[in-house]
Parts: C-alpha cells; sequence; structure tokens
C-alpha cells in the first residue's frame, strides 16, 4: 500500500534537514514528512507542532502519556499512529493485556491494572478522538477532580496532536511504517 501521492522529486535544503532528524529520531524514513514537502508552510507547522508536544512531564509519568497518545491513535483509525505511538509500549509499563485493551471499546476497564487516572486519561483521549465531541458533564467533573488544569492541557493537546496527524496521515494516505513489525 502507498500514499495517493508521490513525494516531489525535488526537496528543498532546510526540508530535507527536517527529513533527516525525523529519520535519526525514529529509525524509519517517515513518508508522510516528504509528503509534507509539497507544500513547505504545513511542513514547517507540522514540525512545529511535533516540536511542542509533550513525550516527557515532570507530573505525568511517560506511561500516561503513552496510554493517551495509543488510545488516541486506535480511536482515530489511523495506521501509521496506531503503528508509531504503539511501539515500544511495554518500555512504558504496558502490558500486552493492557494494549489488547485499548483496542475494544470500553474493555480498557475491564483490566484491573489501570488506575484510576490512567482510567480517566485513557476516556478523555477517547472522547477527544470522536465525532462528534461530546463531553458529558459527569466526566467532566471526574476529569477536574483527577488531574490538575495543567495536566488536563497536557493531556488534550496530546491526544489533539495525535488527531491532527491522524487526519493527515489518512486525507494523504499514508500507510503504516512497519514500527510495530520490528517488535
Amino acid at each position: 500500500m502507498s500514499a495517493f501521492i508521490e513525494p516531489p522529486k525535488r526537496i528543498g535544503w532546510l526540508l530535507r534537514i527536517g527529513i533527516r532528524i525525523s529519520r535519526r529520531v525514529t529509525g524509519k524514513d517517515i513518508l508522510v514528512a516528504r509528503l509534507l514537502s509539497w507544500y513547505p508552510k504545513a511542513a514547517y507547522g507540522s514540525a512545529m507542532l511535533e516540536s511542542l508536544v509533550v513525550h516527557h512531564d515532570k507530573t505525568l509519568d511517560d506511561r500516561i502519556i503513552k496510554l493517551v497518545r495509543i488510545q488516541a491513535s486506535i480511536s482515530s483509525a489511523c495506521p501509521f499512529c496506531v503503528d508509531m505511538n504503539s511501539f515500544e509500549y511495554k518500555n512504558a509499563g504496558i502490558t500486552d493485556t493492557e494494549y489488547a485493551s485499548l483496542k475494544t471499546s470500553g474493555n480498557y476497564a475491564d483490566v484491573h491494572t489501570f488506575t484510576r487516572r490512567e482510567e480517566v486519561a485513557i476516556e478523555y483521549a477517547r472522547l477527544i478522538s470522536q465525532t462528534p465531541l461530546v463531553f458529558p458533564e459527569p466526566f467532566v467533573a471526574e476529569l477536574k477532580e483527577t488531574f490538575q488544569e495543567r495536566e488536563i492541557v497536557i493531556l488534550a493537546s496530546t491526544a489533539a496532536q495525535v488527531n491532527y496527524w491522524a487526519r493527515l496521515n489518512s486525507a494523504l494516505g499514508v500507510p503504516s511504517a512497519g514500527f510495530m513489525e520490528e517488535v
């Protein structure tokens, strides 16, 4: 499977540097980075967005951030995003059973190894990734009881960022990159 369009034959030097950095960070030639070279403003904006999202935080551990990224990827049905964001999930302390439960709507509640904070974060990622966006008042109250304001912004922006990439990758027909094939 390939994308809907081919990358341009000639890519400007600044974008080539960004593509090399992306390759160094991920270990893969990320197709969407090359496709965005057709419209450099989109490439620069996307790179800026990616550089500003949280990957590590002082109050939200890497596990909860990874759970949000995985759940948003699965909920938005983006093969590339699921592949990339699920890669090395065990390194974040996520078990195979926990990972499998994220793939089935509502089944994460049956896995008793998630903390309450993790369950609320997972549900928040699901709500952020659905259309139409609906946030029931009881859930919002629980979200506010469970997380500080700063943490809510981090969770929301993390899931929203995944949704941005999900929409962009899907709209361009970008297939998975094979991250999960390596495990």
